[in-house]
């Protein structure tokens, strides 16, 4: 269920488009109802829908396309490693098990304090910088046991997230 104020925010982007265009307003309207929720429900769907005076199909439609959607619960904070053919290549396979024994998950698997999620990609487009992933869709590149740890070390002490190259070199 939407808070009244997200309902509102929603409901201000309609003036953003002419009349008969709401569904324009889709994605935004994804975005805000995800910030507050965490993730995109079926409830949450029809919801938008209602306030969009679209059918719920066009809505799930929208969500289920792009993958910057999450359709279901996932951490506050989600580490993405590319697994494509470059970032393969140069170690991220042994980041992932690196990741999978220091959280005690497995990929695609959310920590028990819903801290973190981690997941594999299938290509971020970072090949030159491999092996490269994303922590809330932030790139970091040339990754490194040392620097996942600098990272996870952030997180898991409610710090902001600094790049490992600020860290590291000043």
């Amino acid at each position: 269920m939407l808070s009244p104020a997200a309902r509102e925010q929603i409901l201000a982007l309609c003036d953003r488009y002419p009349e008969g265009k709401r569904k324009s307003a889709v994605m935004d309207a994804l975005f805000i109802a995800q910030g507050e929720q965490g993730y995109l429900s079926p409830e949450t769907f029809r919801e938008i829908a209602e306030l969009l005076h679209l059918a719920p199909v066009h809505v799930a439609a929208v969500a289920t396309f792009y993958t910057m959607y999450e359709k279901e619960p996932v951490g506050k904070h989600i580490i993405d490693i590319c697994c494509n053919i470059s970032c393969l290549l140069r170690g991220s396979s042994e980041i992932i098990a690196h990741l999978e024994q220091r959280l005690g998950i497995t990929r695609g698997e959310t920590t028990p304090d819903g801290l973190i999620t981690v997941r594999e990609a299938e290509c971020i487009g970072a090949c030159s910088q491999a092996p490269a992933g994303q922590v809330n869709y932030r790139f970091f590149e040339h990754l490194t046991i040392e620097k996942v740890d600098e990272i996870l070390d952030q997180l898991q002490a409610g710090k902001a997230l600094v790049s490992p190259e600020e860290v590291t070199h000043g």
